[in-house]
């Protein structure tokens, strides 16, 4: 029921629908200051959510620092959380903008930082389709020359929390030791860690696929962008997802 709950109200979690709903008052309104006091707020809460700069700044202080590994160690196995890739109208599956998450595995893979990759992913859709990420992934893992005996694939979890569960199942059937690396897109990283430590499994986060943040101050940042509306609605799901997982663990 969580599950279905947060997917349909997802859409309140866009910084566009606050300024849609502004207009529509002032749309519909009659009496006219009122109308063109709700002008003004849409103004304003339009130009802070398209705003570069602060969610730059905001992305700064939320995201996870790179991880720093051990030098010489050699990990047991890194777990990739899935959302790098979708399938598309045929059902094939097709890399999406987070795809640096399923590099950065293969990179830890390739140049001996891990033994084992293991990608925990299956389908997170409202109205799911047949295609699973994880079983789609470890199709790519094998194309990209990763042996069999080192690929783990969980491919039924539907979000964070189910990725945790299933994957502390998956890595004790197979009796996998940590710690373990976790790769996940920076945004996300924060509230995966306390969600897979809330499991037990000890993990060091390693963040990939900055979206915000990484760039210096420029002039630039001030101008109004629609991809500034795109990040503030990642990081605002983020917090809130946090917010509630804390919430909820204290309860």
């Amino acid at each position: 029921m969580f599950f279905i709950l947060s997917k349909v109200l997802s859409f309140l979690l866009f910084p566009l629908v606050y300024v849609f709903v502004l207009l529509l008052v002032a749309i519909f309104s009659k009496d006219t200051k009122r109308k063109r006091k709700f002008l003004i707020y849409a103004v304003v809460v339009l130009y802070i959510f398209s705003n570069s700069f602060l969610i730059n700044r905001f992305a700064q202080a939320w995201d996870i620092a790179p991880a720093k590994l051990e030098k010489g160690k050699v990990y047991n196995t890194v777990i990739v959380l899935g959302g790098f890739s979708s399938d598309d109208k045929d059902g094939k599956g097709m890399f999406n903008n987070a795809a640096d998450r399923f590099i950065q595995a293969v990179l830890l893979q390739k140049t001996g930082r891990v033994k084992n990759v293991l990608i925990t992913s299956g389908n997170g859709n409202l109205m799911p389709s047949a295609f699973r990420e994880g079983t789609w992934a470890g199709y790519q893992l094998k194309a990209a020359q990763i042996p069999d005996s080192c690929i783990l694939i969980e491919d039924k979890s539907r979000n964070t929390l189910e990725n945790a569960s299933f994957t502390k199942a998956l890595l004790q059937k197979k009796g996998q030791q940590g710690p373990y690396l976790l790769v996940t897109s920076a945004f996300h990283m924060r509230r995966s860690i306390r969600i897979f430590k809330k499991v037990g499994l000890d993990i060091i986060p390693y963040p990939c696929n900055y979206i915000a943040g990484t760039n210096g101050i420029g002039l630039d940042e001030l101008i109004p962008s629609a991809d500034a509306l795109s990040k503030w609605s990642t990081y605002i799901k983020e917090v809130i997802g946090l917010t509630v997982n804390y919430v909820s663990n204290k309860g």
